[in-house]
């Protein structure tokens, strides 16, 4: 038990999460947090990135937030000088800032000449992009070290045809290959102490897609039915469940492991649906 212990610990490890006030990203900190790590928290809003190191964190010794723009190079260079300032180190980085953006998304009563490229250049911007300068401007630092861990966060949309999300599946699957791309890049030309992978959440029930999944009574909306039928564990997902899979990735237990995205979506990916 103790060699398992000390396998998943991060014990003095400094942990960046980008999207840190959003809901993945705050569960996936309270996981690090519990496993010893040292968590920072980037985000655009201020008063929400406040809150969630209250919640997570009472003594605040082991939680800092700073507002942060992942598409800004001069925000993230700065951060990552305060940063190395305060703990001269910088372990892991999840890239959980991302999302869909409703111009970037086929209307009910619409088809996909109805798209307007702009919105879909900012859904691309922020989910490719929002990952790759962080991982620039941060993972420098893990490659100088030899040491690290990047973990970026995929989708069900980058694997399989989810309608009417065309932006935001498109941007996910570049993630996807930015993942295997960069795993290779940095383990060829700074050795195998840094590592990149992904996760691949499933449908996860959160307050920001509920009215997409459910009704006001509680019961499912077609679309919620339609998933939950190609689901084999014949549910939704919560936040949480997406921690084991992250401290796997983050920790020695994976030392291995390079250019994966891992599902963690109840079977989705895996069902043909017959």
């Amino acid at each position: 038990m103790k060699y398992l212990d000390s396998l998943f610990s991060l014990e003095n490890k400094v942990a960046i999460v980008t999207g840190g006030s959003g809901v993945l990203g705050t569960a996936m900190a309270r996981g690090l947090l519990n496993a010893g790590a040292k968590v920072i928290l980037l985000a655009r809003n201020e008063d929400k990135l406040k809150k969630e190191v209250d919640l997570l964190d009472k003594s605040g010794k082991n939680v800092l937030a700073f507002r942060c723009n992942v598409l800004d190079e001069d925000d993230l260079v700065s951060i990552h000088t305060k940063v190395l300032e305060k703990f001269n180190r910088i372990d892991i980085l999840i890239n959980a800032a991302g999302g869909n953006i409703p111009g970037a998304t086929i209307g009910v009563n619409q088809n996909i000449f109805d798209l307007k490229i702009e919105e879909f250049k900012k859904v691309t911007d922020l989910n490719l992009s929002g990952t790759a300068l962080p991982t620039l401007i941060f993972g420098k630092t893990m490659a100088d070290k030899k040491s690290g861990s990047i973990i970026n966060i995929s989708s069900m949309a980058a694997v399989r045809v989810i309608t009417r999300v065309v932006g935001y599946s498109a941007a996910k699957a570049a993630v996807d290959n930015f993942t295997r791309w960069m795993a290779v890049e940095l383990a060829q030309k700074f050795g195998s102490g840094v590592r990149v992978n992904a996760i691949a959440p499933g449908f996860l029930l959160t307050e920001q897609n509920r009215t997409l999944l459910t009704n006001e009574d509680g019961s499912l909306t077609d679309r919620g039915k339609t998933i939950i039928n190609i689901t084999p564990f014949k549910r939704f997902g919560n936040p949480d469940e997406l921690i084991g899979g992250i401290l796997y990735l983050a920790s020695d237990a994976s030392k291995f492991v390079t250019g994966t995205v891992i599902p963690i979506d109840g079977g989705f990916s895996a069902f043909s649906g017959v």
